[in-house]
């Protein structure tokens, strides 16, 4: 995105009416070297409507020191032992007055000052008709090195979303209406409650993909990323499936299951470094760039 687009998006923001505000949610635990950053970079944004809630789970490790420095560009914050991720998000959202919510986890951060920049025209076309909107998201190393870019049309994603998360949930724009229609995200869920609020959503609906926009840096690291909890993850995704009606899994869900399986007996045998050279070898041979050997 270059300056013309930027000063396009911003002349089509004329009033502050026209401009919806934007909440954005951070649930943070023991997050000390990455909570800054992601403050940072709401804090950055060039848009004018926006506003801050954080969420710790009662960390020990000096992340409640960063909230205090920047208490005051903070709209709210709470601080007190939770049951988990979930149940932080929850505290989150009911915290905020925002007409959309964005959540962006202490790990990751928005990708540029212009983001909600670019982000808002849709937000405010799409305002009342779609709940969903989202851009693409960069998936990064501890370097900053941007592995791969995750976003796909949602022509694309729907096909499979019965199946699995295929949206980037640090590129998601939530509107409020969807907590006043569904609820809060589920407690019980550890990796993959994010996948199963949406499928309360989008099992039926619809959601809007804007292109060319990075949302996010979603650094790899999260307990969904890592190889070792692929198969807990899609167990997940099974247990949300049945939540919401589906109470036999998917012939694409049972393919994924098994390679997923195949995947992490491979990775048992032959050890992490030489499973990750052959993981992006594979990955090389249908176009996909390394992730393994970079993280």
């Amino acid at each position: 995105m270059d300056k013309t687009k930027l000063s396009q998006c911003l002349s089509m923001l004329v009033t502050g009416h026209s401009r919806p505000l934007v909440s954005v949610v951070i649930a943070t635990y023991n997050a000390a070297s990455t909570l800054q950053r992601a403050i940072d970079s709401v804090l950055e944004q060039v848009y004018p409507r926006l506003e801050l809630i954080v969420i710790d789970g009662g960390s020990t490790d000096g992340t409640l020191d960063i909230i205090r420095r920047n208490d005051g560009e903070i709209a709210e914050w709470i601080s007190e032992i939770d049951k988990g991720n979930y149940e932080a998000l929850n505290k989150g959202v009911k915290s905020t007055s925002g007409e959309w919510i964005y959540i962006l986890g202490a790990d990751d951060y928005l990708w540029s000052p212009n983001v909600l920049a670019f982000m808002a025209p849709h937000l405010i076309e799409d305002a009342g008709k779609c709940g969903v909107v989202y851009g693409e998201v960069a998936y990064v190393n501890a370097l900053g090195e941007t592995l791969q870019i995750i976003g796909q049309p949602w022509e694309s994603a729907r096909r499979h979303f019965h199946d699995r998360m295929t949206l980037p949930h640090q590129g998601l724009f939530h509107h409020r209406s969807l907590f006043e229609r569904h609820g809060m995200f589920n407690e019980t869920f550890r990796v993959t409650g994010d996948y199963e609020f949406l499928l309360r959503e989008l099992k039926t609906g619809e959601a809007v993909f804007v292109p060319d926009v990075i949302v996010a840096g979603y650094q790899h690291g999260g307990g969904s990323s890592m190889p070792e909890n692929s198969v807990k993850v899609l167990l997940e995704y099974r247990k949300a499936q049945r939540l919401n009606g589906f109470a036999r899994p998917s012939l694409n869900w049972l393919g994924f299951y098994a390679r997923t399986c195949l995947r992490m007996l491979i990775w048992r045998f032959l050890g992490a470094s030489r499973a990750a050279r052959l993981d992006d070898w594979l990955r090389g041979l249908i176009g996909l760039p390394k992730i393994w050997t970079r993280v």
